[in-house]
């Protein structure tokens, strides 16, 4: 393609990404040696945690052409997941009997969703020039995909390590096309997170360490989803009544005033009343319950071993009296003897957690 069909096609390509019901594009050039540079310190000080595929994929995640030779570029996408008809999530927080689930997961998995909508946006272009060299990135490979979204100028990276957008805050999600396509590339944007360090306080277990820098092995989404053993007991108070995901950080963001809603009907549904549901009842669900109500759902990643995990330790988190307390005491007891060692530990722990502060009062 000549220079000038390449233009006309990048003029194109904001509209097709529309009708897909993309938030956003941009076309990212792929100099990410500053990013690799913090890439290899973050993981030579072991703040990956158990996430050890990230040290295997090595370069390739800040040099797109080893992944997929031929690359020249990325097309970045934003796609908004606000669920604005879930519960409040403050209010959720506040409510120690109930369990907290990242915003994003309440609806379909994303995954999928995206993947798709990507899928078309590339058969749209093949359908316009012909075929042509790309592959396609939903979380499915080693892409530095906040970076690539910052170059393609859809965001800055916020001092939480999340992509914020001035238009959007940072509710959305990103998926990559890497491209042999020369298109034009888009300029970035200016940050502006200024002065403000709300999120640095906001996050319950001190995981982001500085302005940054953010150490993933006191993370409660990495150790609530990435994690696969146990949660360190240090932080297992710290944690709440969160059981999948955090969503502190974004919460206090200002930036987050101008969130969009979804837009896709998949994204924009609440599943099972996982927005405000009660943790007793969460607990309960045997390993075939969780498997067919989650189906469709990213939750469903983690298994149900991990997710009776999490939710021992919100109900240790939740009120030493009254009514909830018992409820949980009752339900913690019914996985006294669970088949699994780590679903035991976690058990124990909270049964231990409540008897404790039932007796000193304290919380």
């Amino acid at each position: 393609m000549s220079p000038s069909d390449l233009h006309a096609l990048r003029n194109e390509l904001d509209a097709l990404a529309s009708g897909l019901g993309f938030a956003a594009i941009g076309v990212a050039h792929l100099d990410l040696a500053e990013d690799e540079t913090h890439l290899l310190h973050w993981l030579g000080e072991g703040r990956h945690g158990d996430m050890h595929y990230m040290a295997r994929h090595g370069t390739r995640r800040s040099r797109p052409a080893e992944l997929k030779p031929g690359t020249v570029c990325a097309i970045s996408v934003r796609l908004n997941y606000w669920p604005c008809e879930a519960a409040d999530p403050e209010a959720v927080l506040n409510a120690p009997d109930l369990g907290y689930v990242s915003r994003y997961a309440l609806g379909r998995d994303y995954h999928k969703i995206l993947r798709n909508a990507l899928q078309d946006f590339a058969d749209r272009i093949e359908a316009k020039i012909g075929p042509f060299g790309y592959r396609v990135f939903v979380d499915s490979g080693p892409v530095l995909e906040k970076a690539l979204a910052r170059n393609a100028g859809l965001g800055w990276i916020g001092k939480h390590t999340n992509l914020i957008a001035k238009d959007a805050g940072s509710w959305f999600f990103l998926g990559e096309i890497y491209t042999d396509l020369p298109l034009p590339i888009d300029p970035p944007v200016g940050a502006h997170c200024g002065t403000c360090e709300a999120c640095i306080p906001a996050c319950p277990t001190g995981a982001i360490t500085a302005p940054w820098q953010l150490d993933a092995r006191r993370c409660i989404s990495y150790l609530t989803i990435e994690l696969p053993g146990s949660i360190p007991e240090a932080l297992r108070p710290l944690i709440g009544n969160r059981i999948y995901g955090c969503d502190d950080c974004q919460l206090v963001c200002p930036w987050n005033k101008f969130a969009q809603a979804a837009a896709h009907p998949d994204l924009k549904a609440v599943r099972h009343g996982l927005d405000q549901a009660p943790l007793a009842e969460l607990f309960l669900w045997t390993a075939e319950e969780f498997e067919s109500r989650l189906r469709g759902s990213a939750i469903r990643r983690i298994g149900h071993e991990r997710w009776l995990r999490n939710i021992a330790v919100a109900l240790g988190n939740g009120p030493q009296t009254g009514h909830s307390a018992d409820r949980a005491r009752w339900s913690l007891s019914q996985r006294a003897q669970d088949p699994s060692p780590l679903v035991r530990e976690h058990v124990e722990w909270a049964l231990d957690r409540l008897d404790r502060r039932d007796r000193s009062g304290s919380n």
